[in-house]
């Protein structure tokens, strides 16, 4: 009976500690030449949280077929690191504050015009942190 109480009382102990997550999502952000960078607008927790990031989850749309080279990073206020592909998940801001807003930012190496312009039809985010 005890280990049954204890089982059910578990996730309100996880609550009680902090642990949770948040997910945000937004419209991406148009890159029309290599060599400069641009930046999603903050992705960040509709309500106060207190604790620090354990994993993030991320997604991203592109209009078209992604261009060689393309370089991603999931950035919080104090820390920005690179990703790979259109999803997936990061342990690279652990510890940072669970209530930092996110932002993407997406660059293609080199000089001249992207054609046609690279477009990020959207991004999201899914912060787990305790």
């Amino acid at each position: 009976m005890r280990s049954l109480l204890a089982l059910l009382l578990l996730p309100v102990f996880a609550q009680a500690a902090g642990e949770g997550s948040w997910q945000a999502s937004g419209m991406g952000a148009t890159l029309s030449n290599r060599g400069v960078a641009a930046s999603s607008r903050a992705l960040a927790p509709s309500q106060p949280v207190s604790g620090t990031m354990t994993l993030v989850a991320w997604r991203y749309e592109l209009n078209g077929p992604t261009p060689g080279g393309l370089l991603v990073r999931l950035c919080s206020v104090t820390r920005c690191v690179p990703i790979e592909g259109q999803s997936g998940t990061t342990r690279g801001l652990t510890n940072v504050a669970a209530g930092e807003p996110l932002r993407f930012v997406w660059e293609v190496p080199g000089g001249g015009k992207l054609f046609p312009p690279l477009r990020v039809q959207s991004n999201q985010v899914i912060v787990n942190y305790r």
